[in-house]
């Protein structure tokens, strides 16, 4: 799960996918990171920890890092959480970029529509509730489109656990 700085949506992302992985008894592998490096090393904001210890899920351990080219040689499928995201991780990766591998979260719930999850970082707690919700609902898509699928690596890019 890629988005911005890796503080706010993606940590939601992975803790959401990597929560609901395990209650469908896939032993898959959810990892977050951000397209930038300005909170490399830092926890989730704190709204994004509160919404999801709210919801049953402890992202506290997660730490920022950031997208690398190499991502694409570790993970089997790569979320971004917006447009610019995308463009940024087609940037960084270069000709490692691999379009089979990627797409917008939100797609998993209205595809090909290209739909961004709204960066909550400069909104109050409601935008962080919006965005937990929002993620929820492409993460449970994920979970019935992979229902079946044998354990392993599905997702992107932190460090949770």
């Amino acid at each position: 799960m890629v988005c911005l700085g890796n503080i706010c949506r993606s940590p939601l992302a992975e803790g959401i996918l990597q929560d609901k992985a395990f209650r469908a008894g896939l032993s898959w592998s959810v990892e977050s990171a951000g397209t930038n490096s300005y909170h490399t090393g830092e926890p989730p904001h704190p709204l994004s920890q509160k919404v999801a210890k709210l919801n049953g899920i402890n992202i506290s351990k997660q730490r920022a890092r950031r997208f690398t080219a190499a991502d694409f040689e570790i993970y089997d499928k790569i979320y971004a959480l917006a447009e610019d995201v995308m463009d940024e991780m087609r940037r960084i990766a270069k000709n490692k970029f691999d379009p089979s591998k990627t797409d917008l979260l939100l797609n998993e719930l209205f595809p090909g529509e290209n739909r961004g999850v709204p960066d909550p970082w400069y909104g109050p707690e409601p935008g962080y509730h919006d965005a937990y919700h929002l993620i929820s609902k492409a993460c449970d898509a994920i979970i019935r489109k992979n229902a079946g699928t044998p354990a392993g690596v599905l997702e992107e890019t932190s460090n949770q656990k």
